[in-house]
């Protein structure tokens, strides 16, 4: 996971202009806004990254806790944050340091493929001691083993004719064929799972589990799920 933080901590071309990255955060807020359970509840959002959109979740619940790992994205979530009372960054350690049942809703998008096994699981016996009784983990953007690179940049070209920057998402893919994300992707590869296992891992985690769908966000080959504690 090191290696994968240090890439998020710098600079990277991951969107392919500044169009691409506010449809992208603007499509996964309007998607986790409906996961919210309400205006009072207390919102984890573990590996947000910049969050862009962030502002208008948190409108509708009552705290919001932005949390990711690489140090260069928390402090520019802090600068641009630092006149919003209900909402804080945190590392995963401070997170972590939290006491029990302190969120309605954990928020894991599109994290878990940079994740060993081991740390996902780690991670969620945590999170479901976070947790208010009723509360939800939700995992989502999870890829199956047999969505491919070539099948994710199919989704980004599909968006970006849709949204209007396909010449701009054309050269991006030409270049994340030689960027550091494309040799990193090769030498660590992405964690992948089949729907069971992620069930079995809630699951084993002491939680009620789901599959939802839609996926949040565009790529529909990928996968979400709900997991509860019910006790």
């Amino acid at each position: 996971m090191a290696d994968w933080i240090s890439f998020w901590n710098g600079s990277h071309a991951i969107y392919v202009n500044d169009r691409h990255k506010a449809v992208h955060y603007a499509a996964v807020a309007a998607d986790l806004a409906g996961f919210l359970p309400g205006p009072e509840a207390r919102v984890l959002d573990f590996g947000c990254g910049d969050a862009l959109a962030s502002a208008e979740l948190a409108l509708r619940c009552a705290h919001l806790v932005l949390c990711d790992a690489a140090p260069a994205v928390r402090h520019r979530l802090k600068g641009r944050f630092v006149a919003a009372p209900s909402i804080d960054v945190m590392s995963p350690e401070e997170v972590s340091d939290l006491p029990d049942g302190s969120f309605d809703l954990i928020i894991c998008n599109s994290v878990a493929q940079y994740l060993s096994r081991e740390l996902l699981t780690s991670l969620m016996h945590d999170w479901r001691r976070l947790l208010a009784p009723g509360g939800r983990v939700l995992l989502a953007d999870i890829i199956p083993p047999h969505v491919s690179a070539r099948a994710d940049a199919e989704a980004l070209l599909r968006l970006a004719a849709r949204e209007k920057f396909l010449l701009a998402a054309i050269a991006g893919l030409a270049r994340t064929a030689v960027s550091p994300y494309r040799k990193l992707r090769a030498q660590l590869g992405l964690t992948t799972y089949e729907e069971n296992e992620i069930l079995d891992l809630m699951e084993s985690a002491g939680l009620a589990a789901q599959r939802v769908r839609p996926n949040v966000g565009h790529n529909q080959q990928r996968m979400a799920f709900i997991g509860e504690r019910t006790a």
